[in-house]
């Protein structure tokens, strides 16, 4: 199979010839239909987060079961499935109390000593597996707690999605801010993950939605996804949210990963608000409440991958799109062939568009 493959952070990926194992007894083999390009590969590749290389990126994709191991349950040859990189071993101490995105189990990997998932063609060598998926690459093979199946009808390239940045805005408003209707949120980056949450708070039935990014082109697709406003991420974006607001919003969301923003989805809140921290910031870097804002019963988290269930998330968001409550072809900017990943990248580099998705076959 054709995949992209990271040899050198820094560098663009490579493509190359790989050689995917067949399924073990809890492995399932993935036709891949369609893979959207996340900020998040891009810390890998330029470096920022370190992982073991040779690797093969992606984590945000949808596709067709080929191949099922022996002992999996879930699903089938012939299903359409979404993966997630929120692997969950299914008995560890998170699985067990309902934080299944916070699971670490190595069940969903294979063991020491065991064969390689994937290995370069021509001289059988090692190539790692990134996040569980590595789905910049014709086929996927993952443990079978990697992917839900999902309903035919539903558009994989839309799908794709769906299995990122969908899931992690859309779980930051419904899992970890838990949103009540009538509150007010601000949404700091409007990336494809941004305006997944600000589509996620309007369904929540937010009072008032505020995007918050210097793109004005990324202002205008948040305002169609449901922002009630849109501002520029300028040095005075805090206060002229607490004005807008009369003291700030109940929930701000974080979905740069940038120390600005970080400090700006803080400043943003009103008494009592809680800020939720969705972006990967600087592997050094802190984010802080000061001793006023404790003192105001200020709140600050975390919400990888939004807290997700994803067995259970997942098929609910496909349900919103099918049923008109959930825009993901707004979301998607582009849809580019595998040979494009790299000049996607760049674009995203930009920060003027949305998501770029790969569809293959194409």
């Amino acid at each position: 199979m054709k995949a992209a493959v990271l040899v050198e952070p820094g560098k663009p990926l490579e493509i190359q010839d790989l050689t995917v194992s067949k399924p073990g007894p809890h492995e399932v083999l993935i036709r891949t239909a369609a893979c959207g390009l996340c900020h998040s590969d891009l810390h890998f590749i330029e470096g920022a987060y370190p992982h073991p290389l040779p690797a093969v990126p992606g984590h945000e994709a949808a596709g067709i079961v080929e191949a099922v191991g022996s002992e999996v349950r879930t699903v089938k040859v012939g299903d359409a499935v979404v993966t997630c990189l929120s692997a969950f071993c299914g008995h560890c101490e998170f699985c067990v109390t309902g934080r299944m995105s916070l699971c670490l189990g190595a069940d969903t990997r294979r063991g020491v000593g065991a064969p390689p998932r994937l290995t370069r063609t021509d001289d059988g060598s090692t190539v790692n597996q990134m996040l569980n998926l590595s789905a910049f690459a014709e086929q996927m093979l993952v443990h079978e707690h990697a992917c839900v199946a999902i309903t035919p009808d539903m558009p994989l390239d839309r799908a794709a999605v769906i299995g990122c940045a969908v899931t992690t805005g859309a779980g930051a408003v419904f899992n970890a801010a838990k949103l009540t209707p009538g509150e007010t949120i601000c949404v700091v980056g409007c990336g494809g993950v941004g305006l997944a949450t600000v589509n996620a708070a309007k369904i929540a039935g937010a009072g008032r939605i505020i995007a918050v990014d210097p793109m004005p082109e990324k202002r205008e697709l948040a305002l169609k996804l449901g922002a009630t406003d849109a501002i520029d991420a300028g040095p005075d974006a805090a206060k002229e949210i607490v004005e807008m607001t009369k003291g700030g919003v109940h929930h701000a969301i974080e979905a740069v990963g940038r120390p600005a923003s970080g400090d700006l989805a803080v400043a943003s809140l009103r008494r009592g608000g809680t800020a939720t921290i969705l972006g990967m910031m600087p592997l050094n870097h802190k984010v802080g409440l000061s001793a006023m804002d404790l003192l105001s019963d200020k709140k600050l988290q975390g919400a990888i991958m939004g807290g997700n269930h994803f067995p259970v998330d997942l098929p609910r968001l496909v349900d919103f799109y099918m049923r008109g409550l959930l825009d993901l072809d707004t979301i998607i900017a582009e849809r580019i062939p595998l040979e494009g990943i790299n000049e996607g990248f760049e674009k995203m580099k930009q920060g003027n568009s949305a998501r770029s998705v790969i569809v293959f076959g194409q």
